[in-house]
């Protein structure tokens, strides 16, 4: 009986593999070639992560978007700085009774009339206007932190797929000689399982191949994006995943977050555009003044005494309307300003410390790395491999090995990603860059 569930299993097995195509090591090797679209021909981009940097500045439209919002809140202070402007009228009558024409009995007046802004309103628009300008260039400057630091990793990740993948296909195309090898052998000395077991392994490897290319299309795309690139453009990034040991100093970082955090700061100059807003409400219930000054030229009969001068000062009663809402309105504004600036400064040094223990953490599991795993990993392995090659070791152990050994480098290279992503995500958190 398990003669016949063995015999099912390694049949389903090779039906498996013939369809994949890895029955032999020429069609194990076929997966490396990409089936990609050519409708367009693809430009290769060589870049570093300062030329990266530099082109996303250049072309990100969402940091140009952002930046159009300072122009509009510099186009709102010059609206605030502007007088009303004056009215001018002109009014005509006459009598047309007792023998009277619009000729000899008509009279023409002309009325210029300015409205006066008073209790300082206009100064208020304008220091609102002004925090708002400064506002929207520290928000611009908080979207560079963002866009940046998601510029930086999605440069990395492409670095650490690529890397993936040229792990992977390492262990793939040694896994296809070992099954050529052992598929020639397998007539006069019969590995059975053995010969299976690496059969598995071998799709395995091709799954990882597919995988890491499906993950670096994904984080090209991305990077790409960010850089407003054509989707056809082929990346030759320069600049390599390297370990620089680091230990910032996390309480010069947290004392300086308020001045260092664009988004700290945006928020601080909202806060004081509500206060002046509050000012602008508090003046808004004395009411203006209209002054209008007049002159009339009448006929020769009237209809009243000839050329007249006018001169009229109105306002508005503030009765009723005293801007009551508008004022706890902008009270409450000003209240929801001010727990939002404290809720961002306790998000940035909660940012800041999480960061920085993240950062110490993956600098110590690196430098464990390399100080002893790596090293033994490729110690081990070479050292099965001889014995192996020498007949004294099974293929089992060896495979264990070399599984152990493309384990250990993997997640080194996570570990590395990780540390870097750790570094830019302390540098983003604190607004500042970190040597």
């Amino acid at each position: 009986m398990l003669e016949i569930r063995l015999f099912a299993k390694v049949c389903i097995i090779m039906g498996l593999l013939g369809v994949l195509g890895l029955g032999t090591v020429g069609n194990a090797t076929a997966g490396e070639q990409e089936n990609r679209p050519a409708s367009r021909k693809s430009v290769v981009q060589r870049l570093s992560l300062d030329d990266a940097i530099a082109l996303f500045l250049r072309q990100n439209l969402d940091l140009l978007t952002t930046q159009y919002g300072i122009d509009t809140a510099k186009a709102k202070r010059i609206t605030a700085g502007l007088f009303p402007n004056p009215q001018f009228s002109i009014n005509t009558l006459s009598s047309y009774t007792q023998n009277c024409q619009l000729s000899d009995c008509g009279a023409i007046s002309s009325v210029l009339s300015q409205l006066f802004v008073v209790a300082g309103k206009r100064g208020f628009r304008i220091e609102s206007a002004e925090f708002g300008t400064q506002s929207a260039e520290a928000g611009f400057e908080d979207s560079l932190r963002q866009l940046s630091f998601a510029v930086k990793d999605a440069y990395y990740r492409v670095q650490v797929a690529r890397r993936h993948l040229a792990f992977d296909k390492e262990t793939r195309e040694h896994l296809s000689g070992v099954v050529k090898k052992m598929m020639d052998e397998s007539q006069r000395i019969g590995y059975g399982k053995d010969l299976i077991r690496l059969k598995i392994q071998l799709v395995d490897a091709q799954y990882g191949l597919i995988r890491d290319l499906q993950q670096i299309d994904s984080d090209t795309a991305d990077l790409l994006l960010l850089l407003s690139l054509p989707p056809e453009t082929e990346l030759d990034l320069t600049t390599d995943l390297t370990f620089l040991p680091i230990a910032p100093d996390i309480h010069a970082l947290k004392s300086q977050i308020e001045n260092t955090r664009p988004d700290v700061r945006a928020k601080r100059l909202l806060y004081a555009k509500r206060r002046a807003e509050l000012k602008l409400a508090l003046a808004i219930q004395y009411p203006d003044v209209t002054v209008d000054l007049g002159f009339m030229v009448q006929g020769a009969k009237g209809p009243d005494n000839q050329q007249q001068w006018t001169f009229n000062v109105g306002m508005p009663l503030p009765v009723f309307d005293r801007n009551q809402g508008g004022i706890q309105e902008a009270a409450t504004v000003v209240q929801i300003a001010e727990a939002d600036l404290r809720q961002t400064l306790n998000e940035a040094h909660a940012q800041v410390d999480l960061a920085y223990r993240h950062l110490v953490q993956s600098r110590r599991l690196v430098e464990a790395y390399r100080a002893k795993a790596l090293h033994a990993a490729q110690s081990l392995f070479d050292t099965v491999k001889k014995s192996y090659e020498s007949g004294d070791t099974a293929i089992l152990s060896f495979l264990d090995a070399h599984l152990t050994r493309n384990d250990i480098q993997e997640a080194y290279l996570d570990a590395l990603y990780h540390y870097q992503r750790h570094i830019l995500l302390l540098e983003s958190a604190a607004g500042q860059t970190i040597s």
